[in-house]
């Protein structure tokens, strides 16, 4: 006997033919509210139900009832039961709303704050480029005096020179033109326009930082909120780079690079976006790699204690992660030396895989 689950119904089955079945209440929200049920992995009470002793079961999501396998239930057809033809498109379509209206998981929220965390940081860095040129017709010795937020504050709340040099409490005389009070006015809204965007980034990395603690503390206290927060977003979420695979992870974000070196036999990516890390980006070049792989393989641990919630081992993670960075600096002090053999490169469009054969062997 085995039990299956239709988008109808119950059926408990023998061979080809039906034992018993119970039926879904024909009404379209009804009958997508179990099925919704079904695609969280929820068991059924009409499953529970027709469920028996030595049962074997078509889904491994009732792997608690029976013992899974592959079963054929085509000859189960809706109208034999008396359902209208078009019922299951109502069901799908009630299925669809019931499942877009769920609340959103919290690393997609994250996710989208990275997202926006980066178009704000490339349009700040180009207005801030763009002030400093428009700005520094003036007075351009304070690009030496203040710094991202800060200058964009003073610009914005200043604007004379003088007033600026009050401020920062320093005396100099600058080589700046003047300019008219109309045209420092237009400044000053657009340098107030850039602090304004320095804060909203402010909020964003405060708020990244406290949903991440939240989301996944693990992969947060190994690499950072933000740096974990991106590897969320290139992943496509919490769950999904907990089932990816750490060599995967060590090179999520080197998707071009790593196609290149299929396409043409360049050389593979040693890492993605988790150079960002300074484990990876302070260590000498011959030694990334392996740094960049083993912190590859802790994200992938730490992920997978965040996603099913295990408890928290951040600080065992980093302790591990420092001790192999210095066992790497240890058996790999300098750096190694040119191969002095030649090597035969396959030519662009030829055959994949071909082995590169020294003169020498």
């Amino acid at each position: 006997m085995i039990l299956v689950t239709k988008w109808f119904g119950v059926f408990l089955c023998e061979g080809t033919s039906v034992k018993r079945h119970i039926l879904f209440e024909k009404d379209p929200k009804a009958m997508a509210k179990k099925l919704a049920a079904v695609q969280k992995g929820e068991i059924l009470p009409e499953e529970k139900s027709l469920a028996m002793k030595r049962i074997k079961v078509s889904d491994p999501r009732l792997s608690k009832l029976g013992k899974p396998m592959l079963f054929d239930s085509s000859f189960i057809k809706p109208q034999d039961y008396g359902l209208a033809p078009d019922l299951m498109q109502k069901v799908m379509v009630e299925l669809g709303k019931i499942r877009t209206r769920e609340p959103l998981s919290e690393d997609k929220c994250v996710a989208q704050a990275i997202r926006a965390t980066d178009d704000l940081i490339e349009t700040i860095n180009l207005m801030s480029e763009r002030l400093h040129e428009w700005y520094g017709l003036h007075f351009p010795e304070l690009a030496d005096y203040a710094f991202d937020a800060k200058y964009a504050e003073l610009v914005s709340e200043g604007g004379e020179r003088e007033e600026v040099l009050k401020k920062l409490q320093i005396d100099l005389e600058s080589v700046g033109s003047e300019m008219n009070p109309e045209d420092l006015a237009i400044i000053r809204a657009f340098g107030s326009s850039l602090y304004d965007l320095y804060k909203r980034k402010e909020e964003l990395d405060k708020y990244i930082l406290d949903s991440m603690q939240k989301v996944a503390p693990n992969l947060t206290a190994l690499l950072s909120a933000n740096l974990a927060a991106r590897m969320i977003s290139l992943s496509g979420g919490l769950g999904r780079l907990a089932k990816l695979p750490a060599s995967t992870v060590q090179l999520l974000g080197a998707e071009k690079a790593l196609f290149l070196h299929l396409k043409t036999g360049k050389r593979p990516p040693k890492h993605g976006i988790i150079f960002q890390h300074q484990m990876v980006n302070r260590a000498p070049y011959w030694q990334r790699g392996k740094v960049a792989r083993s912190l590859g393989a802790k994200a992938s641990i730490a992920a997978k204690v965040d996603f099913y919630k295990g408890e928290f081992m951040g600080d065992k993670l980093v302790a591990d992660m420092e001790a192999r960075v210095e066992e790497i600096k240890r058996k790999y002090p300098d750096p190694p030396r040119k191969s002095q053999a030649r090597f035969e490169r396959p030519e662009r469009g030829g055959p994949r895989g071909k082995v590169y054969k020294s003169k020498h062997n």
